[in-house]
């Protein structure tokens, strides 16, 4: 990762340049273009089905017109509820070729705030995954007058309120019989600031707010990551990302340009087993996968012991020197590289075997990745590539080069964007990809906008000499002690994800507070094995969490990290969770970013006890 030299920065900005006026546009075209190239592939049958472009945007053109003829008019909402999944794929582009507008929908979302972000954004259809999320609507169906027809994907229409996705297939083509161009004309009437998306925050604080996205905005970060040259034709993505997330959605746009297929399958506990199977080139996820797939290969060599164990640690020594000496921009010396290559030969190319074998790199984003475990994979010969980015900014703002990269940082802003640092450390962001405000929020749009056109992101960070971004904290999420010392949480707690393989969640507190704590949440697979191993195996996970032995265990990781800490920022007391923090307990926002302010009013006893 040499220093990025002003040749390597040069984007093709001419692809910036010739973007679409439209997603939809872009769809049209990479049909028209590559119909029978492989777009997606996904799970069936236990086995995986494939489909070519021409097969999507056959779907696509009849959905669409399915909607048009339910009276959908331009840059109306119709809203999603669906796990990741491929006909979370058609549904959305069939949105956008009526000329409407897709209203993201998680799956685990509770009646209640469906009922509010599909009355709050207009939506007049819903389209629904099954009839659990069905449900959901018929509980709130008086709050939603708006709401004309509900699609279901798998299940039953009612005949009435109620059809089935091939139903509404079915009036599409009724509709293509009288008016063969109807999706054709709306297509051509999208301009780019038309609205192309609502995505509402995850709530980590407060009520959700609907992000307005028009079609530049996902045009134009599909065009910048094109521009960078990271990303061909014969790559295949991994897709198991939230759709409803802007992170995942971006996705979906970056195939119209360049081409490459998707492999798409939401169960997060087969991303592993699918790895093996599907061999893709790269793949985005949240930290937390890393920091679980580090943890399970680590606790896996620590099981073997012996020659096996002394091998590994030696090989991974190896690693990291070359990787250290490659962050330095220095070559690694001879010995040294002849070492990494006994290295890889013994062990780092079985690991990347477990990931497929043929991943050029990860992306990271969401949350802040570990200087350590990032230098870690890299260590390994698995590159993974930090980025940044906002639901307010289409999801993708900076991200690192394959070519230059700096652990730690999220990398260098794309070509048409600008970054600026404010007088209080806050990031400013000034581009295409910008949101148009939040959905009938004009006040919180003002504070999120500024009249120079610049969103203030709320988080704080830096820029080194090179232009490379590193993100220390959210804004609000900084805390100042008793003592007058500021304290960056999720530093913290992700310099100790790096570092202990049982946890999956640590949240730091000591606002107004002599000294810091910790609540502890345990990642349950790790720390079941753990405790089968040392006579707890009938143990439930609360009384494992409970044991005197878990705790000894875990205190032993935070006195390692308080060594990495000033001494304001050590952890003098702990609490370890008796539950796992969860989405579906409403601890993690569904890309699996802690809801910091729900997770200590909760445990807000636990802290308490934590200042006796």
């Amino acid at each position: 990762m040499d220093r990025l030299s002003a040749a390597e920065n040069v984007a093709d900005l001419s692809k910036i340049d010739a973007q679409a006026p439209s997603v939809a546009r872009l769809f049209l075209d990479r049909v028209a273009v590559t119909p029978n190239s492989e777009a997606f592939r996904f799970p069936d049958d236990g086995g995986w089905t494939s489909v070519t472009w021409q097969q999507v945007g056959d779907r696509v053109r009849l959905i669409a017109a399915g909607l048009i003829a339910l009276g959908i008019a331009p840059e109306d909402r119709v809203a999603l509820a669906s796990s990741t999944r491929y006909e979370w794929v058609l549904v959305d582009f069939s949105v956008l070729c009526a000329g409407a507008a897709t209203t993201t929908l998680y799956p685990t979302t509770n009646a209640r705030d469906v009922a509010f972000i599909v009355a709050n954004s207009g939506s007049r259809v819903v389209v629904a995954e099954d009839q659990n999320q069905v449900d959901k609507l018929l509980e709130h169906r008086a709050e939603l007058p708006d709401v004309e027809k509900v699609v279901i994907v798998d299940g039953d229409g009612d005949g009435d309120f109620v059809i089935t996705l091939a139903e509404l297939e079915i009036l599409g083509e009724q509709l293509l019989a009288n008016s063969p161009d109807a999706v054709e004309e709306r297509v051509e009437g999208i301009r780019p600031e038309h609205l192309a998306s609502i995505i509402y925050t995850s709530g980590t604080t407060g009520r959700p707010k609907g992000v307005l996205l028009p079609h530049r905005a996902w045009t134009y970060t599909a065009a910048a990551i094109d521009a960078l040259g990271i990303l061909r034709a014969d790559d295949l993505n991994f897709l198991w990302l939230p759709l409803a997330h802007a992170f995942g959605k971006v996705m979906l746009a970056l195939p119209l340009i360049i081409g490459f297929p998707t492999a798409i399958d939401g169960r997060v506990d087969k991303i592993v087993d699918n790895l093996a199977v599907l061999r893709p080139t790269f793949m985005a996820a949240a930290p937390r996968i890393f920091e679980k797939a580090h943890a399970r290969i680590q606790g896996m060599i620590a099981d073997e012991g012996g020659i096996k164990k002394r091998i590994f640690d030696w090989a991974l020594g190896v690693g990291v020197k070359a990787s250290q000496a490659r962050e330095a921009g220095r070559k690694p010396s001879p010995l040294l590289s002849m070492q990494r290559a006994v290295a890889d030969r013994l062990v780092f190319s079985t690991i990347r075997e477990r990931f497929g074998g043929r991943l050029r790199f990860f992306v990271s984003a969401a949350a802040p990745l570990n200087h350590d475990l990032a230098q870690w994979f890299d260590a390994v010969g698995i590159i993974v590539l930090e980025g940044y980015g906002l639901t307010e900014t289409a999801a993708a703002s900076f991200i690192n080069r394959p070519n230059a990269y700096r652990f730690g940082t999220v990398g260098l802003p794309f070509p048409g964007s600008e970054v600026k640092i404010a007088a209080d450390g806050e990031v400013l962001l000034r581009s295409p990809s910008v949101m148009t405000g939040y959905h009938d929020l004009p006040e919180a749009s003002a504070e999120a906008l500024d009249p120079d056109g610049w969103l203030h992101t709320g988080d704080i960070g830096t820029i080194d000499d090179d232009g490379f971004l590193r993100i220390t904290d959210r804004k609000k999420d900084l805390f100042k002690t008793s003592q007058g010392k500021y304290v960056a949480p999720s530093a913290t707690a992700a310099a100790f994800k790096a570092i202990c393989p049982y946890v999956s969640e640590m949240i730091v507190y000591g606002e107004e507070r002599p000294y810091c704590v910790a609540l502890v949440s345990l990642d349950s697979e790790a720390i079941s094995d753990w405790a089968a191993k040392n006579g707890m195996e009938n143990l439930s996970f609360a009384e494992i969490a409970r044991h005197d032995s878990t705790r000894e265990l875990i205190g032993g990781y935070i006195d390692t990290l308080n060594e990495q800490l000033n001494r304001w920022e050590q952890i003098k007391r702990f609490a370890l969770l008796d539950r796992e923090l969860s989405v579906a307990a409403g601890d993690l926002t569904p890309s699996l970013k802690a809801k910091r302010n729900v997770i200590v009013k909760n445990f807000a006893d636990a802290i308490t006890d934590l200042y006796a």
